[in-house]
């Protein structure tokens, strides 16, 4: 395996294309507040062909004017996503925040991060404070379960992919993964990879 992650050089259009055909972003349901939700699935998101540019166009021109002018809420789901592949965690959360305008900031009610695991809470505990806005990071809400999402989002109108409810089961009997006192990293995740700049792919290896 490479030292340093390559990323595949395709158009925007294409870019936004995969994104589209992947079903990384979907408006639909509604929280408990009434408020519409944008779902974000890290597993689908294609972090080795998708640049920073080509992220931004896709929520500038698929997911902020579905968004429209009403307050709403994100439901970021974690599960499954490899550092090699997906370019996920807290990283994305904040590359998508920073790309939306102002007036779609002050929108976001909460961003419910489903299945964080140990790693993504020390991240955010410690350097996701000095990287995230403050705006951003106060509205973070950790979800172990998904019995315990259903607490803060309506469950009729929401779909969630069968993976999600595999992975909440199997919890269910190793509960020790949500600690970090059972490893499941290499499974999940893959061999780590080296940060070699600031670009939105090599970000991902800290905030997996």
């Amino acid at each position: 395996m490479s030292n340093s992650p390559t990323l595949s050089v395709t158009s925007l259009s294409d870019q936004q294309h995969l994104i589209e055909k992947n079903q990384v972003f979907k408006i639909q349901g509604r929280d408990k507040h009434g408020h519409r939700v944008l779902q974000i699935i890290g597993k689908f998101f294609p972090g080795r062909a998708v640049s920073s540019e080509g992220l931004n166009k896709y929520l500038e021109n698929r997911v902020v004017p579905e968004i429209g002018e009403s307050p709403f809420s994100v439901l970021y789901v974690h599960t499954g996503v490899q550092g090699s592949e997906n370019f996920s965690g807290a990283s994305i959360l904040r590359a998508i925040y920073e790309a939306f305008p102002v007036n779609v900031k002050d929108q976001l009610e909460a961003v419910y991060f489903v299945h964080p695991g140990l790693q993504t809470r020390l991240y955010l505990a410690t350097i996701g404070r000095l990287v995230f806005r403050a705006g951003l990071y106060k509205k973070l809400k950790y979800v172990n379960r998904l019995e315990f999402l259903w607490d803060h989002v309506r469950r009729n109108g929401m779909e969630i992919p069968e993976f999600v409810y595999e992975h909440d089961r199997e919890l269910e009997y190793r509960p020790m993964l949500d600690y970090g006192l059972e490893s499941d990293y290499l499974r999940v995740y893959g061999e780590p990879s080296s940060m070699v700049d600031l670009s939105l792919y090599s970000m991902r290896c800290i905030a997996q």
